[in-house]
């Protein structure tokens, strides 16, 4: 049985034990790592693993040893519970084994979970599954986690109530992280409000999401785009002392005036432009870089990416041009632009 679309997070959480075997595969080893770590969970509990219900193997090692994928799958555990063996790393070397196996098993066998990396339309392993009467294919694709299968980490991390607001901005964030972070970043909400009665809020996700580039550099380039000229001078020598690369520094200012362009520009509005951005800007940040946006309108926010175009040529130009001063004059050229100029 193959899965597709929802119905492959919805049953990776909820998997069917009577079932012999799931196989997840896909490109992204992370991705892949956590649906196997929740089908196990479904499927055995928390427990397993102490109680040796959990029996983990290479898939390569099947192609010399089949019999040992046969001997766990049938063996009789000491704890009472289901058991689950997890086949890691599989390739098409392994189809022969791993066919045995489904073909002799019985309820009350431990349930086969198989993962592999990306796999072809060709491979053995890919169709043994697909073609099987009672094993489930899962492929894992690189989309970003679905609202309710955040909803899920939610519940599991202690919140199951969140408003609208916080589940569209953690839908933002799962845009910009890989699941992984994501999952991490949940885990940290759900102990930062243990116990607090009072609903998720846009800000608290802000402040506990994982920081996308150095938080010195980052406020920089938003005081330049907020024309602070005062607060500049101290800033940049902070990003001195850092040693941060001139080119660096401006590639991240060319991409945050990028940004705003777009922004500026969209007939939906800022606001809106930033949320379907890639990756897109959530939380308080984007309403400072809606608020920025509008400030310099859509003619001086094309300026300001022309003359950082141009000093990132000149920077990696032959130019013996001093390269940190190069970049500090063309962002203070920005930070001193005067307002009202449209």
């Amino acid at each position: 049985m193959l899965l597709k679309g929802a119905e492959i997070a919805r049953y990776l959480a909820r998997p069917d034990p009577s079932r012999p075997g799931v196989l997840i595969y896909g490109q992204d080893a992370m991705r892949v790592a956590l649906k196997r770590a929740e089908v196990v969970r479904a499927l055995t509990g928390e427990k397993a693993d102490e109680e040796m219900r959990l029996t983990r193997m290479p898939g390569a090692g099947l192609k010399k040893d089949p019999a040992q994928l046969i001997d766990a799958v049938r063996e009789v555990g000491f704890f009472p519970g289901p058991r689950v063996v997890v086949v890691e790393d599989t390739p098409d070397l392994a189809t022969d084994a791993i066919r045995d196996a489904l073909t002799g098993w019985r309820q009350g066998d431990a349930v086969i979970v198989v993962t592999a990396a990306s796999l072809s339309k060709s491979s053995s392993l890919r169709r043994l599954f697909e073609t099987h009467g009672q094993a489930v294919t899962a492929p894992i694709y690189d989309d970003p986690p679905s609202e309710d299968e955040i909803g899920r980490w939610l519940a599991d991390a202690g919140l199951r109530e969140v408003p609208r607001d916080a589940m569209r901005e953690l839908g933002l964030l799962a845009r910009a992280l890989d699941p992984g972070d994501l999952r991490q970043t949940v885990e940290k909400i759900g102990l930062y409000k243990y116990q607090d009665p009072a609903p998720l809020t846009v800000e608290e996700i802000a402040m506990l999401a994982p920081a996308t580039i150095e938080a010195d550099l980052d406020e920089l380039i938003h005081t330049v785009a907020e024309r602070r000229e005062a607060d500049f001078g101290p800033l940049m020598r902070r990003i001195e002392q850092q040693g941060i690369a001139p080119v660096t520094l401006c590639i991240g200012a060319l991409r945050h005036f990028r940004t705003l362009h777009l922004a500026a520009a969209d007939p939906a509005g800022p606001g809106v432009a930033l949320a379907r951005a890639r990756p897109p800007v959530f939380g308080p940040r984007r309403d400072r870089m809606t608020r920025q946006a509008q400030s310099w309108g859509m003619g001086p926010l094309e300026e300001a990416v022309s003359l950082l175009l141009s000093t990132d040529m000149t920077l990696r130009s032959a130019s013996r041009a001093p390269q940190m001063p190069l970049v500090e004059r063309a962002l203070l050229r920005l930070a001193m632009k005067p307002r009202g100029r449209r």
